[in-house]
């Protein structure tokens, strides 16, 4: 799953980042409710995290926005506002959750997790390349029918690469979306998890769908010659 987080300390947003690639969504970050808004348009995503007290264009603003421009992407509020007036503008606007700092992370997963699954269609939830079928929300994957066991890492990889399906991602975008890493520190990395992912998604199955670019990446495609 993506989700977009806009928070606006450095530190506790790295911190959440981390802790949210840990258990295996794609997360990128925004500074501030500008940059947020710019980010959320510009791009498909499963869940945005949202400060309220942000520079420039606060959270409240920022999904009313959204929301006049006709996005119903999932939101949660995660703010050190606490009073009922607060969350219940935060509710108005179109959040679907309020969370309040501090918080316990793990709350702030599973809050994620059912706010992810409330109401979402199958034909949302789930993506497919070929005869591949990932499920975000249920974290499954099937080929040809046959379900197939993942760690969640591999899980990852495979969920980064379908969602940019028919686009080449260099090594470096893999390092930073997947492990936060600088690309000559986990070149190697990269193409180990790779290896892996191909042993269980395509060294079973006649028809590849994993390919390398030579030099560059690699990308996830039904090619046909």
């Amino acid at each position: 799953m993506k989700l977009l987080l806009v928070e606006d300390d450095p530190h506790a947003s790295a911190s959440i980042a981390k802790g949210l690639r840990e258990e295996g969504f794609i997360v990128e970050v925004a500074a501030d409710g500008e940059e947020g808004l710019l980010m959320a348009r510009g791009a498909r995503w499963d869940c945005l995290v949202l400060d309220v007290m942000l520079p420039g264009v606060d959270g409240f603003t920022m999904l009313g926005e959204l929301r006049a421009s006709g996005s119903e992407v999932p939101v949660i509020f995660l703010t050190a506002r606490d009073t009922l007036s607060d969350r219940l503008r935060g509710l108005a606007a179109g959040g679907g959750d309020y969370l309040v700092k501090p918080f316990a992370f793990s709350e702030l997963v599973l809050r994620i997790r059912n706010l992810l699954s409330r109401g979402m269609p199958v034909k949302e939830s789930t993506w497919s390349v070929g005869d591949l079928t990932v499920d975000p929300v249920r974290m499954k994957v099937y080929r040809a029918g046959q379900r197939l066991d993942l760690s969640a890492q591999e899980f990852r990889l495979l969920e980064l690469l379908v969602r940019h399906e028919g686009h080449v991602l260099t090594r470096a975008r893999i390092a930073e979306e997947l492990w936060d890493l600088a690309f000559e520190s986990s070149a190697n990395l990269v193409d180990a998890a790779v290896r892996r992912v191909r042993r269980k998604v395509d060294d079973p199955f006649g028809v590849k769908l994993i390919h390398t670019r030579r030099g560059v990446g690699y990308l996830i495609a039904e090619l046909h010659d």
